[in-house]
């Protein structure tokens, strides 16, 4: 399937081996709802990956997939021809500038989120403290998104970040809690840490002190 495209404009098998390294462990499910590919062609995506001696499924009560040590080094040569044959450096160097500069405000907000003035568990029960958080975090969302945006007009994969943020933000809105920060739930902070790794991941950098989350 390598050399043919999808409707995000990336090889499906980096998009199938990118989607590992982001998440980590993941079901085929998963990696099929954010890559655009249908499940038999994640599927047969994966099964050549694991012939290859790049990913390895784990089966039981929770089944997914993850990457090998090939698997890391493929996909790290996947991403350096794709930002080569792009030419997509610079704006993806500019986009992570910007990251970095959101992501300190981010994680400030994140942390009163989750915890009080006075050092106490934030349990939601104060809806105009919970509210102004979700204010602060919304005016800090137009930003994020000009940035995906702007890197989709480069490399398309980076499209489903602004509707996974977007998305993240409707619930938390909606009455959600849990789309704030709360971990594996899809929450905005789910997604923002995942775009963090995406940045560095495309760029070749390993995460340092300076990264934060």
């Amino acid at each position: 399937m390598t050399g043919e495209t999808t409707r995000q404009g990336t090889d499906p098998t980096l998009l199938v081996l990118h989607t590992l390294r982001l998440s980590g462990f993941v079901a085929v499910d998963t990696v099929a709802e954010r890559t655009g590919l249908d499940a038999a062609a994640v599927t047969a995506e994966l099964d050549v990956a694991a012939a290859a001696g790049r990913a390895k499924e784990r089966t039981g009560r929770i089944s997914g997939w993850m990457l090998t040590p090939d698997g890391r080094a493929e996909h790290a040569r996947l991403l350096a021809a794709e930002l080569d044959a792009t030419g997509a450096r610079t704006e993806v160097e500019r986009a992570e500038e910007a990251f970095l500069e959101l992501n300190l405000p981010f994680k400030e907000i994140c942390s009163r989120w989750q915890l009080l003035p006075d050092g106490s568990s934030n349990d939601h029960s104060d809806t105009a403290y919970d509210d102004a958080m979700i204010a602060e975090l919304g005016g800090l969302h137009p930003r994020a998104v000009a940035l995906t945006d702007g890197l989709a007009g480069a490399l398309p994969r980076f499209a489903r970040y602004a509707p996974a943020l977007t998305g993240a933000l409707t619930r938390l809105r909606g009455g959600d809690p849990k789309a704030f920060a709360a971990p594996l739930s899809s929450s905005y902070h789910d997604v923002w840490m995942e775009l963090h790794q995406d940045l560095m991941s495309t760029l070749g950098r390993e995460r340092t002190a300076a990264d934060g989350h």
